[in-house]
């Protein structure tokens, strides 16, 4: 899905626990997205957002990057459903440590679903369905989620080549397919918790996730 047009909105200082970042606003506009949902008619246009969170100089070396998806439920409330917080702060944690890094975080909740049916497929799963079965029984594809803006932002920041924190195959696959180099995936693993486990089984078995 190109964008008609990507822009940068805002670029302030964002004091963290891990560390001084900057933090960038993009805005795309996309013309005749696909629907993700069959059940609901096309629509003729749509704006997505993201931000970036910078660390350090990112020009020096392909810098650290991850891409993380909007979760509410974990990021926010520490849900133990999924391991979103657990691999935010470790993705935090690591450009600390490496004093340069991106994150860009995505508005797209629930797999690009959206948080009211991400709680609609919650209530599936806590009948038995996994995250694939409630998303395809709400009338959704398995994975909503689309690459393209953080490429796009990536580039709007001059940063041809990065060292991506991922656990999916797709990104890399992604950014590469637009011309940005992974030249290093760094695995996103994190401990396991007993009430996510059947998350992560259903990412490894049916999403080809690189974990353990």
């Amino acid at each position: 899905m190109p964008f008609a047009s990507v822009r940068k909105v805002a670029d302030a200082d964002l004091p963290t626990r891990w560390g001084h970042f900057r933090i960038l606003g993009f805005e795309g506009v996309i013309d005749n997205p696909e629907s993700c949902n069959n059940t609901l008619p096309p629509s003729s246009q749509r704006v997505e957002t993201a931000v970036a969170l910078v660390m350090g100089d990112i020009h020096a070396a392909p810098p650290i990057v991850r891409i993380h998806s909007q979760c509410l439920t974990g990021d926010v409330f520490h849900s133990l459903r999924c391991d979103c917080r657990q691999q935010l702060e470790l993705a935090l944690a690591t450009i600390a440590d490496a004093g340069a890094g991106i994150l860009l975080y995505e508005n797209q909740e629930g797999r690009g679903i959206g948080l009211m049916a991400k709680l609609q497929a919650y209530e599936l799963q806590d009948q038995g369905r996994d995250t694939i079965e409630a998303n395809l029984e709400l009338g959704f594809a398995a994975d909503c989620r689309h690459y393209e803006l953080p490429a796009e932002v990536l580039k709007l920041l001059n940063v041809p080549a990065v060292r991506l924190i991922t656990n999916n195959p797709e990104k890399v696959e992604a950014l590469e397919a637009v011309g940005i180099h992974v030249t290093q995936r760094i695995s996103a693993e994190v401990a396991p918790e007993p009430t996510f486990e059947k998350y992560l089984q259903t990412k490894r078995e049916k999403m080809g996730h690189l974990v353990s």
